[in-house]
């Protein structure tokens, strides 16, 4: 990945493309790529849908080539929800595709000129615009469907759906599957408003002629990728649980933790959990059966396989298997129990457009307003459909949480920075709130996922209801995972790195076999701390200091049942993980 695509889509005459080499970016990929090119090139003052934004694409340093589960890709951009800079990752195949033909980021920027819709072509030999107004207010899966004659199966779709047109601060940008399905989504922070904003529709990413990317040491690379493969194998989480179970392995785990948010985070367990458990979602995968059902890959490489595909009682694709945190957002956060429903609900979210997380969180907000009750199904359908169509209501509901509970005047909104909280209670997991305190981009449990150490005793173990030793944990997995990041290797590598020195040194050695480094561990550290870094400064100019590094005060006030804990970690403690 030698060049830069800049997409100017307020030049003259219409959108227009230049490449040009790494420059000051050079080594540079995943979110290292995307957040420096943020705190470089945007206004941090500016509006996010402004024309002094710009929505940076960058594929991991590791993507298009043979090293395994390497193929996430980073979205960054100033938030339209946090108001802070914004890294959004996703699988499919988008991200091997983009470093194939040559291209470590793709910066989109500038103010389109009229209202027209465009469709981007990128292939080897040519980039080509075109202006398609027959696009316009298409849901993704509708989208997908029209273009794959046009374009085929064997290229990448990176779309935005309705939500994205609309620019609302809940949207995410969409990216295809194995399967050319749009189930992969960039799903945090409302980077498909700003993608909206710029006037593209969506990119078509077309590797043809193009082959895998070959390492400075082939030697080297072979062998170290063979031992990190063994050591994902190897590791009960990545080799067993996910496989066999997805995400939603952890619904029974948190649910024992009494660290389940329930009821819009009222109750740290839920009642009818079992019914939503990834066993008894691989139960029904298995009985229905159909293509990749229970077990699958979100992109080509992948030796995780935490994913699946979703199928109705008739044997009809529903959806791609619901992870943990939409059959939390969508099920138990709402009263909602029904697989079924929440597999529509996943699909109606992919295919509008909207981040699962947020959405689900919003509709809680929304049940505990009295718009409708908690456990109602078909009221939790309307009102995902009303956003999706842009109602007035659901206007509201797609300016994400903290929005809606402005509007029906409720403090309990589940946020951060403006972003909903995922699917881990702060008060049962205080390592988890430390990260979703402190993090740049809002509540994200991906930022630092002390669930790991907290919950699963991987990398240790942290007692989940101490104040004791929560921002260390914090702090060194937010290091961690901003270096990950980069990478292009998969967040869930963390569970066999973390554990396993020797797999943790076999990945380091499969980048240095890529690129004929000789990197170390303290080097991966430096990275980390860099991206964080310029991240903080990024926010601390946009007007985001410390005093919006905290919870929800009601969080430090409403004791959590069953352990009836609050979230007590000083305010000093919070301060002092960016102490590096």
């Amino acid at each position: 990945m030698d060049k830069i695509l800049r997409i100017d889509v307020g030049a003259e005459g219409g959108p227009k493309a230049t490449t040009e080499e790494l420059g000051d970016y050079a080594g540079l990929g995943g979110r290292a790529m995307t957040s420096i090119v943020v705190a470089t090139e945007v206004p941090a003052d500016c509006h996010a849908l402004g024309p002094e934004n710009k929505l940076v694409i960058s594929p991991g340093l590791m993507a298009g080539s043979a090293a395994s589960t390497s193929g996430r890709m980073s979205f960054g951009c100033k938030s339209p929800l946090t108001g802070g800079i914004k890294e959004a990752n996703a699988g499919g195949q988008a991200g091997q595709y983009l470093a194939r033909l040559g291209y470590a980021a793709i910066i989109i920027e500038g103010e389109a000129k009229t209202d027209d819709l465009y469709l981007v072509y990128i292939g080897q030999d040519k980039i080509e615009f075109k202006v398609d107004n027959s696009l316009r207010m298409l849901p993704n899966y509708d989208l997908c469907d029209k273009l794959k004659p046009v374009y085929g199966e064997k290229v990448s779709i990176i779309s935005i759906g309705t939500a994205g047109e609309m620019k609302m601060a809940n949207s995410t940008i969409a990216v295809t599957d194995v399967e050319f399905r749009p189930t992969r989504h960039a799903g945090r922070g409302g980077v498909g408003a700003v993608m909206g904003s710029k006037g593209i529709k969506a990119l078509v990413i077309d590797p043809a002629g193009t082959k895998i990317r070959k390492p400075v040491d082939q030697e080297k690379f072979k062998a170290s990728n063979k031992e990190f493969v063994e050591g994902l194998k190897r590791h009960a989480v990545t080799g067993q649980g996910l496989p066999t179970f997805g995400t939603n392995v952890l619904t029974n785990i948190l649910n024992e933790a009494g660290a389940y948010p329930t009821y819009n985070f009222k109750e740290g367990r839920y009642k009818d959990h079992a019914d939503l458990s990834g066993e008894a979602q691989a139960n029904l995968e298995n009985e229905r059966g159909g293509p990749g059902s229970a077990t699958l890959g979100c992109h080509r490489g992948c030796a995780i396989q935490c994913s699946g595909t979703y199928y109705d009682k008739d044997g009809n694709f529903l959806s791609k298997q619901p992870e943990y945190e939409t059959t939390w957002s969508h099920g138990g956060n709402c009263g909602i129990h029904d697989l079924d429903v929440v597999a529509k609900l996943d699909f109606m979210d992919d295919n509008y457009g909207f981040d699962t997380i947020e959405m689900g969180a919003t509709i809680g907000v929304a049940m505990e307003a009295g718009v409708i009750e908690f456990g109602d199904t078909e009221g939790a359908i309307r009102l995902v459909d009303e956003a999706g169509k842009g109602t007035p209501l659901g206007r509201i509901l797609g300016a994400g949480t903290a929005v809606t509970a402005k509007c029906f005047g409720l403090e309990h909104a589940p946020v951060v920075k403006g972003q909903a909280m995922p699917a881990y209670d702060p008060r049962g997991v205080k390592g988890i709130g430390v990260t979703y305190a402190t993090t740049t981009m809002g509540a994200d449990h991906t930022a630092g996922y002390c669930i790991a150490t907290n919950i699963l005793k991987v990398g240790g173990d942290v007692d989940p209801h101490a104040v004791e030793g929560q921002a260390e944990l914090s702090r060194n997995l937010q290091i961690a995972t901003a270096a990950l990041d980069a990478t292009g290797f998969c967040l869930f590598v963390a569970f066999a790195i973390l554990d396993q020195q020797d797999t943790f040194s076999a990945m380091i050695e499969t980048i240095n076999g890529m690129y004929g480094l000789s990197m170390t561990a303290d080097d991966v550290v430096e990275l980390g701390k860099t991206i964080l870094k310029k991240e903080r400064e990024f926010n601390q100019k946009a007007g985001l200091g410390k005093e919006h590094d905290r919870l929800p005060r009601y969080f430090k006030r409403e004791a959590l049942a069953p352990h009836n804990i609050t979230f007590d970690v000083p305010d000093e403690e919070l301060d002092s993980v960016y102490n590096f």
